[in-house]
């Protein structure tokens, strides 16, 4: 997640739509006093690599904790900081409604059939993390609830109270020419956006996700992701 007070842009971290690398791109145009999250530690060598700026001015200030943070901070040490995918409401909360208001917000979708092929993936190669269901198969992945973790860092990310609320949702199909459109014509930053590679090592299977997912699975995740398929005129 990024807060730009230079280019006065919001953009809304979501899940398996490049937006590792389009945070790790937008950040090379930062200034000093803008927002941005933390990344894991192999995405975070990768923006130190490329000289960009990492994570700066995301804790909270100390005025703002609760009594569960006062505790997180006296018994561990922790600060209460902003993460990475952090929904609409909170980051209105945070910045307050003059610069919610004013600044231009904007996220990334993605046709969900092809999304939750890739978070199966990411979950394959994480499976001890992400406590796989023993039953490894993307069907079993799917009957067991998992891309409802897409909604929550999808479509409920960029909404409030069931509506959308940035100002363009881009389509992570046409990405390139939709952070042209964003970043260039409508933030006027002064070069091309060049996005790295992050999160590149999950998937080893590089087949459409028309050939791995079965009619029973296709039908499941038009359920899951009805809203979506009709706002973004997704077909399988």
């Amino acid at each position: 997640m990024i807060i730009s007070h230079k280019y006065r842009f919001i953009f809304i971290k979501t899940s398996k739509t490049a937006s590792t690398s389009i945070e790790i791109a937008l950040s090379r145009f930062c200034g000093r006093d803008d927002i941005i999250t933390r990344n894991s530690p192999d995405d975070e060598i990768i923006r130190q690599h490329l000289g960009y700026p990492g994570p700066q001015n995301h804790y909270l200030q100390f005025s703002e904790y609760s009594a569960k943070d006062w505790l997180n901070l006296l018994l561990r040490g922790k600060r209460k900081r902003l993460t990475s995918h952090l929904g609409a409401s909170r980051i209105k909360q945070f910045v307050g409604n003059e610069i919610w208001n004013s600044y231009y917000k904007f996220c990334f979708e993605r046709n969900p059939w092809d999304r939750t092929v890739s978070l199966y993936y990411h979950f394959l190669q994480d499976k001890k993390l992400n406590k796989m269901p023993g039953n490894e198969s993307i069907s079993a992945f799917i009957e067991s609830g998992y891309p409802l973790r897409l909604k929550k860092r999808g479509i409920e990310l960029y909404s409030i109270n069931n509506e959308i609320v940035v100002d363009r949702v881009c389509l992570f199909e046409n990405l390139e020419n939709e952070l042209q459109t964003v970043c260039n014509d409508i933030l006027g930053m002064p070069e091309k956006i060049s996005l790295p590679r992050a999160k590149g090592n999950h998937r080893k299977d590089l087949r459409h996700y028309r050939q791995i997912l079965n009619p029973s699975d296709t039908e499941t995740l038009k359920k899951i992701f009805s809203r979506e398929i009709d706002l973004f005129n997704y077909r399988f």
